[in-house]
């Protein structure tokens, strides 16, 4: 019985190291990604669909968010699971397409004026610094839920929950006001 606790607690610190290691790592890869001197070459220009699906999936991990909380609210844990792993996963998918349209394409600049561009810049700072913080707690929150340790989940979705959110929905906000400027 004790080596099996042992085990458990030995285990869980080696994922919550994961955990910090990618928390840590992604942010990084992220913005040496969108400050590269020159764009990794792809041969072809279907790499600029990406920010409309990219888009099109923040809609759906904000979809599957909003569900995810009627369905704890309503104590329904197996939907909760259920719409929470969609998020999860959406996230994941977002990260990757991400990733590789920021490593192959030049950023678009915003070109509004007037009182809309420091209103979208606003928007973009508060997105792009909560979405580098929610990592951890996105991750630890699903860890937490996904191994039924329900009182460090809760605590820890209290903060990682209205974060995700705000960037989800933010992220979206973004690209409708920055996509009149994309040139292609």
């Amino acid at each position: 019985m004790e080596n099996n606790r042992l085990a458990q607690q030995s285990e869980s610190k080696g994922i919550l190291r994961l955990i910090t290691v990618i928390s840590i790592a992604v942010p990084i890869v992220v913005a040496v990604l969108l400050f590269m001197p020159s764009k990794i070459e792809l041969s072809s220009n279907w790499v600029y669909f990406l920010p409309h699906l990219n888009a099109v999936i923040n809609s759906a991990a904000t979809l599957a968010l909003i569900a995810a909380l009627v369905f704890i609210k309503n104590n329904n844990i197996a939907y909760h699971r259920t719409s929470m792993t969609v998020a999860f996963s959406l996230g994941a998918v977002f990260l990757v397409s991400y990733v590789i349209y920021h490593a192959s394409a030049e950023s678009t600049v915003f070109g509004g004026e007037g009182w809309i561009r420091p209103v979208y810049y606003f928007i973009l700072i508060t997105h792009i610094i909560l979405a580098a913080i929610a990592l951890f707690p996105i991750l630890l929150a699903y860890y937490y839920g996904y191994t039924d340790q329900r009182l460090k989940h809760r605590k820890i979705v209290k903060f990682a929950y209205p974060i995700w959110l705000y960037v989800t929905i933010t992220g979206v906000v973004v690209y409708l006001m920055i996509s009149p400027y994309y040139n292609f």
